[in-house]
């Protein structure tokens, strides 16, 4: 079972960045899919990026050119930078992983991410 741990959020005014990390319980080699969600007030969970393993990253048409998600394989973390935020950038956002070992998907808790205006 991948356990997955998220940090990194806070409260930032508009146009400021953030940086949310996920620290997984086992090798990011090992997980065929790794990404983030987030979940607004009133609103249903959505993506944000998915980064495949040996593929190509993928993102959210709202968050294109602002986010910008990375893995690091030494500390088997995955990073989402979130710069020039906007207010509708706010809500709990959560990190995912497909494993492909075990063909299932796991998620954080999340971390909570507020946006002022």
């Amino acid at each position: 079972q991948v356990q997955l741990v998220e940090s990194g959020g806070g409260l930032v005014h508009a146009g400021g960045s953030l940086r949310l990390s996920c620290a997984t319980s086992e090798s990011i080699f090992s997980i065929a899919i790794m990404g983030w969600y987030r979940q607004g007030p009133g609103k249903q969970r959505e993506l944000v990026a998915l980064l495949p393993r040996g593929g190509t990253t993928n993102y959210a048409d709202s968050v294109k050119g602002r986010f910008t998600i990375s893995g690091d394989n030494t500390k088997n973390t995955v990073v989402l930078q979130m710069n020039s935020l906007k207010p509708e950038d706010t809500a709990v956002y959560y990190c995912y992983a497909y494993s492909a070992a075990t063909h299932m998907s796991y998620w954080g808790k999340g971390t909570l991410v507020t946006v002022s205006s």
